[in-house]
């Protein structure tokens, strides 16, 4: 049984646009995911929206109504550690492989067919990761500002600067971050993206994200990684979209547009000349794009 703290449900009352009941899947080896499970059940396509650090479902707001107005279903999940999920207060219980595999449970537990795929920042790392695992259940990818962690490609300056500055935030000020980060969003905006973390004991994934990207051939989810590579490359038959925040100083266009290289039949980004790494809050004009065309 994984240690984890879990944030009160009264942290999570009348956030602004977000009025999803909460759903629950208790992980085989402790932990309490939560992920938010909107439309209706039996749609054809469901959406899986995947967020990155230090955010969590909430950054899926704009964008989810798009999807469930189509007549489609959408589910959110929190990675564990972020959100509503439970968080685990051990750093080293952090890991690649970890965080990987409770997707992957998760999606079978749920039995999620016909799915796009929808990813930025750390959804991405993980997330692009899972098709090649059950390529029957996945019909679509949505990519925005992400990329695959390899380790035998150079990470960026951006990302280096990132992770050093989150090394020397261990109690970051989330609502600071997204505010700078995303300057359109009003003050209880900002504030919902902090409500899961009432102090730095419940930060511990919000601090080992940052240093679990591979940058390594060795490192763990490196190979993995590049095993994804290849199925974008050679193996992905569905359809995909790619949009960019062209001001992303993090996983901008030049990250953006090597991982395009590698997704196969992949058209042309959208590039979305005023948004930021978190594209999601520029999302809505995304969202009905990809459902369009995906």
């Amino acid at each position: 049984m994984i240690p984890a703290l879990r944030t009160p449900d009264d942290r999570f009352r009348d956030l602004p646009g977000w009025t999803h009941a909460p759903s629950y899947y208790q992980l085989a080896d402790g932990p309490r995911m939560h992920y938010v499970d909107a439309g209706p059940r039996q749609a054809a396509r469901t959406w899986l929206c995947l967020h990155g650090q230090p955010t969590w479902s909430y950054l899926y707001r704009r964008m989810l109504p798009v999807f469930v107005a189509a007549g489609d279903r959408v589910i959110a999940p929190d990675f564990a550690g972020f959100g509503r999920s439970d968080k685990p207060v051990d750093e080293a219980a952090y890991s690649f492989d970890f965080h990987r595999r409770c997707l992957l449970d998760l999606i079978e537990a749920l039995d999620l067919r016909n799915i796009a795929l929808v990813v930025q920042d750390w959804g991405g790392l993980i997330g692009l990761t899972l098709p090649m695992a059950m390529p029957e259940r996945f019909a679509a990818l949505l990519a925005m500002n992400t990329t695959l962690g390899t380790g035998d490609e150079p990470l960026s300056r951006g990302f280096l600067d990132w992770r050093d500055f989150s090394n020397r935030s261990p109690d970051m000020d989330i609502a600071k971050l997204m505010q700078r980060a995303c300057p359109h969003i009003a003050d209880a905006e900002a504030a919902a993206y902090a409500a899961p973390y009432p102090d730095a004991s419940c930060k511990a994934g919000v601090r080992a994200f940052p240093n679990l990207v591979p940058d390594r051939p060795d490192a763990p989810g490196a190979a993995v990684s590049r095993q994804a590579r290849d199925f974008w490359r050679n193996a992905w038959t569905g359809r995909s979209l790619m949009a960019i925040g062209m001001q992303d100083p993090v996983l901008g266009p030049p990250t953006m547009r090597a991982l395009h290289a590698h997704i196969r039949h992949c058209p042309p980004p959208l590039e979305i000349a005023d948004g930021g790494h978190f594209l999601q809050e520029w999302g809505e004009a995304i969202a009905r794009s990809a459902v369009d065309t995906l």
